[in-house]
């Protein structure tokens, strides 16, 4: 081994070492704490100013610190390829190259790829204030090159490219949260809600919506008795009110608002009509992104919103609770329990979830209705289709000897749970009525 070659062995050490300071320190300020940095400037550090300071501005001060870890590894990795080659001699290169590749593998990894990194995750906040300074010279003389890159990089990549780079911290933010989750920092509901954060600006209106099929409306000419019953009755506390058909929703009637105008005045519940106190609806398109929506609605100070979708019709409602469902799940009321498919009763009767099959209900009681016949599904399919509107608890219909019942309504939209079903001889339930 001569002399050259040695001071190059030391220069690919300097180099490793200079490439492991860089993956650290850029490891460091994409995980810093902007709130820790501002606790430490209110208390007199000027390196906690600098560290804000490249905050503001993450992701071009990363790209640069990759960018020179990367460029000292490659310089570092072809240096050792020559001195491999030189002491090994010209006959065997391939042996050669096989013990670069191979030295530098195992140097880079453990110290560039495990110890830097774990340094600079296991003390974030104390590394990036010391790397702050060097970090915002860097990305001053050599940030328009790293852009260029970057650039260069999205135009031979198929698609859309990312415009500050894949390495930022916001591309990266999902991967954090699993590997946080992974690390025991964050519970496994804790890591699902972020991420329904995330696709929240991916989910639109119509997805979250409470459709057109399962809407409880009211006529505008209906009394506020009516409207009163009909809210008591669907648990409901706001009604959309319709003029001609369900696709001319001309308002909301809240039953806070019925119940204080008939307190007041007893005889407006016969005398007044719903169009007296119905408030103006609030409409968006079905296509409107969720968190949009979540943000004009609490703007709006409105909860409930009419869908509509591209030919100006109406595709459903949309709450406030709807949007937080995709974050937060399903939200049941302690009345919500679990219940078997099938319930037998007293008399021959059947208590049936409002999801079961059509089929296996007609299986189970031996009527001849079929799925494909009647164009419906589910046992509350069936209901809806025969009863010619949306079932509320306590409508009935009569099918072969049998009578369905739809009974205490499921989760926050108050959802039919499940259908009664008696055969005549039993106990009759009473009929639905709009009174």
């Amino acid at each position: 081994m001569m002399a050259s070659d040695i001071w190059l062995i030391l220069l690919v050490a300097l180099l490793v070492l200079v490439a492991g300071a860089l993956a650290c320190a850029e490891v460091a300020i994409d995980r810093a704490s902007r709130s820790h940095a501002e606790e430490a400037r209110r208390e007199g550090n000027r390196r906690a100013a600098r560290l804000l300071t490249v905050l503001d501005d993450r992701p071009r001060h990363v790209n640069v610190l990759l960018f020179l870890s990367t460029l000292c590894r490659v310089t570092a990795t072809v240096i050792v390829g020559y001195v491999s080659y030189d002491v090994i001699g010209p006959g065997s290169v391939f042996l050669a190259l096989l013990v670069a590749v191979l030295l530098m593998v195992v140097v880079h990894y453990v110290v560039v790829g495990v110890a830097a990194r774990t340094l600079g995750r296991q003390h974030a906040d104390r590394i990036a204030m010391v790397a702050a300074g060097p970090a915002h010279w860097l990305a001053t003389v050599l940030g328009p090159l790293a852009s260029l890159l970057i650039l260069v990089g999205n135009a031979v990549t198929p698609g859309k490219g990312y415009r500050e780079g894949p390495f930022s911290s916001q591309a990266d933010l999902r991967e954090m949260v699993d590997l946080a989750e992974a690390d025991d920092l964050i519970e496994d509901d804790e890591r699902q809600m972020i991420h329904s954060v995330f696709e929240l600006g991916e989910t639109f209106a119509r997805e979250v919506m409470v459709p057109r099929t399962e809407m409880i409306f009211i006529e505008r000419s209906k009394t506020l008795r009516q409207a009163l019953s009909l809210g008591l009755r669907s648990g409901f506390s706001r009604i959309p009110v319709i003029g001609e058909n369900a696709d001319d929703v001309v308002g909301i009637i809240y039953l806070k608002d019925v119940v204080r105008r008939v307190f007041e005045h007893r005889d407006a519940e016969q005398s007044e009509r719903v169009e007296s106190l119905m408030r103006v609806p609030y409409f968006v398109p079905d296509s409107k992104p969720a968190d949009a929506l979540l943000r004009d609605m609490q703007s709006a100070r409105v909860h409930m919103a009419v869908v509509v979708d591209e030919y100006g019709g109406t595709a459903g409602l949309v709450t406030i609770e709807d949007i937080l469902e995709e974050i937060v799940g399903e939200i049941a009321d302690e009345y919500d329990t679990a219940a078997p498919e099938v319930v037998p009763l007293a008399d021959g009767a059947f208590r049936l979830m409002a999801r079961m099959h059509v089929d296996d209900f007609a299986e189970l009681v031996d009527v001849e209705v079929d799925s494909e016949e009647e164009g419906v599904e589910t046992v509350l399919g069936l209901v809806a289709k025969r009863l010619g509107r949306v079932p509320i608890p306590g409508a009935s219909v009569d099918l072969d000897g049998w009578r369905l019942t739809a009974e205490q309504g499921a989760g926050r939209r108050n959802r039919i749970g499940t259908v009664l079903v008696q055969p005549h001889s039993a106990e009759p339930a009473s009929e639905a009525s709009d009174e």
